[in-house]
């Protein structure tokens, strides 16, 4: 059976929590509610459902996400994916993965926008594919991961999880599957349920770089330091 890689997309593959955090911003602030965006950075992987219910809870807001759904639809039309970019070497790294390893991203984003930043950046086929509009409980529960599981056919002991977020960290374990830390947009302690942290993205694509030198025959996960 093949390994696999899962990626988170927002932090991960492309950069683009930035964008996100300003859209949503925009959006909450349309209905009369002010964030942060550092407010978003910590709801990083949560699908939109989970960022609009855990914003109003700790705004004292009375409702749901089924009353104030109009927000998701808004920031959808305020996030550009033409100024998403991915980060310095990613590309061609996954399509050199590929010829050896599954590879699946999951997201929390809306399905709009994986696709949309995916068929734009990414010439490489991704075996699954999990947006955040495929789960009702989106991370840190584990049913995205567990969904991509099941979509690649594979078990939990044959996956690594890349992750740059709190919650996609805690849903990657939650599902039993090693996982890579990467501090992107957080400090490093906010991602000690990590099996492993890395310093920064340069760490990852050297991570990904011995994944490619040792091949898929030898022990998994890799340990890097």
């Amino acid at each position: 059976m093949k390994h696999a890689l899962i990626f988170d997309m927002d932090g991960v593959l492309v950069d683009s929590m930035h964008l996100h955090a300003a859209a949503w911003k925009m959006a909450f602030l349309e209905e009369g509610i002010a964030i942060s965006q550092d407010s978003i950075y910590r709801l990083e992987g949560a699908n939109d459902r989970g960022i609009i219910d855990n914003i109003l809870h700790h705004q004292g807001i009375f409702g749901s996400f089924d009353s104030f759904s109009s927000i998701a639809a808004r920031k959808q039309t305020f996030f550009d994916i033409r100024n998403v970019k991915p980060f310095p070497g990613i590309t061609h790294c996954l399509e050199l993965l590929s010829k050896d390893y599954l590879l699946a991203v999951v997201s929390g984003s809306d399905r709009n926008a994986v696709d949309g930043i995916l068929d734009r950046h990414f010439s490489v086929h991704f075996n699954a594919v999990v947006s955040g509009d495929d789960v009702v409980k989106g991370k840190p529960n584990p049913d995205p991961y567990l969904k991509a599981l099941e979509y690649l056919g594979t078990d939990p002991e044959n996956c690594i999880v890349f992750e740059n977020a709190p919650y996609g960290v805690e849903a990657a374990k939650k599902a039993g599957i090693y996982c890579i830390g990467i501090p992107t947009y957080v400090d490093p302690q906010l991602l000690k349920m990590a099996d492993k942290v890395l310093r920064n993205h340069i760490s990852l694509m050297k991570y990904l770089h011995l994944l490619l030198q040792r091949g898929p025959e030898d022990p998994f996960p890799v340990v890097f330091s």
